[in-house]
């Protein structure tokens, strides 16, 4: 964008599509959902976002959006604030820390016509270190119709080109860590997790009900729309959902809230396990291990469908 576009974050920026993929990581523009950000104050701006009448992965039932349809809002808004308002260069690799997000059945209901949403963010810390390292904070309101349908509160890093790729030593290119890449095992039962399309599917059975294989599909057309060097953490989130789905069946649910908390990169080239256990009528703990480490842990929210 130009100098002139990244002033003080006063007037409306209409999305542009020519250049909107790339604020938001994404190559497939047709996957963008951002339309247009204003900004109240330094740190705090709206975003605003256009849901689809249907998509093709987020909404699996024709009456509902899946909650992961917010979190990914969430996630190219966060991208786009951090490069426009905050200056991060593009070339910076940005990671997750912890995420925690909640949306309301209400506030994920079609209609007719796609659904306009406004993320209210508010950047609670915005810290520079050495080297060129950022680390964010930052608390989200989500609202639609003048109704509030979501919150989440987000810490993530940004990491210069030269910085990441010490720190990810062999596993630092993306096109080298694809094409070292597990195959995709036997998905679950799509009805299991909730899905009517087996490619949809993240989990590969065990010999376990409660223990799953992670099955990242590099082809999939949303979840991995470009190369990445680790399995992204919209990956994850999605096989957390759908553990939580498989936990509880036959009993329909679904999910409410997801804490998350990143501790290491999921590499694309060794098995990831997602294991998952019941706390209480509602509430479920998964963590993903990889080489016998956690790699992430989060706690799921479910309630009845």
């Amino acid at each position: 964008m130009s100098s002139a576009e990244n002033k003080a974050p006063t007037g409306l920026h209409p999305q542009r599509p020519t250049v909107a993929n790339r604020l938001v990581r994404k190559t497939n523009p047709s996957e963008v959902l951002i339309t247009a950000w204003r900004g109240v104050s330094e740190n705090q701006h709206v975003v605003s976002a256009e849901w689809p009448f249907s998509h093709p992965f987020y909404t699996p039932e024709p009456e509902a959006h899946r909650p992961l349809l917010l979190t990914e809002s969430i996630r190219q808004a966060l991208t786009l604030l951090s490069h426009t308002e905050f200056h991060i260069p593009l070339d910076h690799r940005l990671g997750w820390d912890y995420i925690s997000c909640s949306a309301t059945p209400e506030g994920l209901r079609t209609t007719a016509e796609p659904a306009a949403v406004e993320l209210h963010i508010s950047h609670t810390s915005v810290s520079r270190r050495r080297l060129g390292c950022a680390r964010l904070s930052a608390e989200v309101e989500a609202v639609r119709d003048g109704v509030r349908v979501g919150t989440a509160q987000i810490r993530y890093t940004s990491y210069p080109e030269a910085l990441y790729r010490r720190l990810r030593g062999p596993y630092a290119d993306a096109a080298e860590a694809c094409a070292r890449a597990f195959l995709p095992g036997r998905p679950l039962s799509p009805a299991l997790v909730g899905r009517e399309n087996a490619g949809d599917v993240v989990l590969s059975p065990t010999t376990r009900d409660n223990l799953w294989f992670l099955r990242p599909d590099l082809t999939h057309p949303v979840l991995f729309d470009h190369p990445h060097d680790h399995v992204p953490g919209m990956v994850l989130l999605e096989a957390f959902n759908q553990a939580a789905t498989a936990l509880c069946a036959p009993k329909a649910t679904r999910t409410l809230s997801l804490d998350a908390v990143f501790k290491r990169y999921v590499e694309l080239d060794q098995p990831c396990l997602i294991e998952g256990e019941r706390l209480g009528a509602s509430g479920i703990q998964l963590i993903a291990t990889q080489g016998d480490v956690v790699a992430v842990s989060a706690l799921v929210t479910t309630a009845p469908a």
